[in-house]
């Protein structure tokens, strides 16, 4: 905003704009009013990235592009493009380590050295020094696009650039690999979780766990272990979504930004029935939700913001915890139900790689190869 002081009889405006002005510009007017209206206008033009002639005139050489540094482009490209709230959480870790790189400096060295420091000094898992490089891959296609810079050195990284080297040993102190959890649910652990929703008091606890709304639990918990739905997937469904003489769930929003229709198994749909029974039949396990905003479940506000989501989705999470551990299922997550639910559809069906990822969401074919093995295992015990 420009600043306004008196010289003599008139008003003078001073105007000033870090890296798109050199110094500050100065005009004197009679009229304060007229003055402060033309001013706006001319910072408006400013914040558009727009200057006029006559100021560049006054000022006597070209502006430079006010998008200098790795940080500035970082904001500019959160601001001009939706991205996915992964890239957002990604890209300000990357800007508050490396934001004060100047665009010019961004070259091969510097995306060799980047990757060594994400694995030497930060020591992360590949996989997550793939998620870094993807998220800042597709800042830097897009300032490709919009001629800030001419190269993306990030696209020519050899194959297999996340993987420790042995100077990448040596200097971090240690070794990360990828960890893919292969934690599944036994059939006695799942009954035990049954019986904490019961309300039986387990031997080492005082008193049974006490649930609120504990027929949304039931049936989240149900129709994770039988459609393979993420946590913020299932919390988030409306009424409408549902359809069950169709079988369907359809998802309008899930966490890679797709669509999705999940058929529902006979037990999922039982579960489904049961607890819509239940909340019109004002359960007193559900007693104050009557599926306010039309959700289905009882837990979010409704809020498509990340911090909403964010709440949701931890708040859960510490109840699934709680509900395992009285199971004595200590070192289970929530998000191994997935796995669980993927596992027994290679298992219980015939369904292709190629259906059952239509089905959990997985983009990536190299997700499921883990669990084609499982169906090899089962038809080996039928061999001789």
């Amino acid at each position: 905003m420009s600043t306004v002081v008196m010289r003599g009889k008139k008003y003078e405006f001073i105007i000033k704009r870090k890296n798109i002005l050199i110094k500050p510009y100065t005009i004197r007017f009679d009229d304060k009013d007229e003055g402060q209206a033309w001013c706006d206008h001319l910072e408006s033009l400013l914040d558009a990235g727009i200057v006029p002639e006559f100021l560049q005139k006054h000022i006597g050489r070209h502006t430079q592009s006010p998008i200098q540094t790795l940080r500035d482009l970082i904001v500019e490209y959160k601001i001009k493009v939706h991205i996915k709230d992964e890239d957002v959480d990604l890209l300000n870790r990357a800007s508050s380590r490396s934001g004060d790189l100047s665009l010019s400096d961004i070259n091969y060295n510097w995306a060799e050295n980047w990757v060594a420091e994400l694995k030497r000094i930060y020591n992360l898992a590949p996989s997550t020094v793939r998620k870094y490089v993807g998220a800042v891959a597709r800042c830097l296609d897009w300032a490709i696009r919009k001629d800030l810079i001419r190269v993306n050195p990030l696209r020519v990284l050899p194959k297999g650039y996340s993987r420790y080297t042995e100077q990448d040993k040596k200097e971090s102190g240690g070794i990360k690999v990828d960890v893919e959890r292969n934690r599944r649910l036994g059939e006695d652990e799942e009954k035990a979780v049954y019986k904490v929703f019961s309300g039986c008091k387990p031997q080492d606890r005082e008193r049974p766990l006490q649930l609120k709304y504990k027929a949304a639990l039931i049936c989240i918990f149900e129709l994770a272990i039988n459609s393979a739905m993420r946590l913020s997937e299932m919390y988030t469904i409306s009424l409408h979504q549902v359809d069950l003489n169709k079988k369907t769930i359809y998802l309008e929003k899930t966490k890679n930004g797709d669509k999705r229709q999940v058929p529902l198994t006979s037990d999922a749909i039982t579960s489904v029935n049961t607890y819509l029974y239940q909340v019109s039949q004002s359960d007193k396990s559900m007693r104050g939700f009557n599926h306010e905003g039309g959700l289905l479940f009882p837990w979010w506000d409704g809020q498509q913001t990340k911090q909403s989501l964010k709440k949701t989705t931890a708040k859960l999470s510490k109840q699934f915890k709680s509900i395992f551990d009285h199971a004595g299922l200590h070192d289970f997550l929530f998000h191994d139900l997935r796995h669980e639910a993927t596992c027994r559809f290679y298992q219980r069906t015939k369904l292709s790689d190629v259906q059952i990822s239509n089905i959990t969401g997985h983009r990536d074919p190299k997700m499921l190869k883990r669990y084609a093995n499982l169906r090899g295992s089962e038809l080996a015990a039928e061999l001789w």
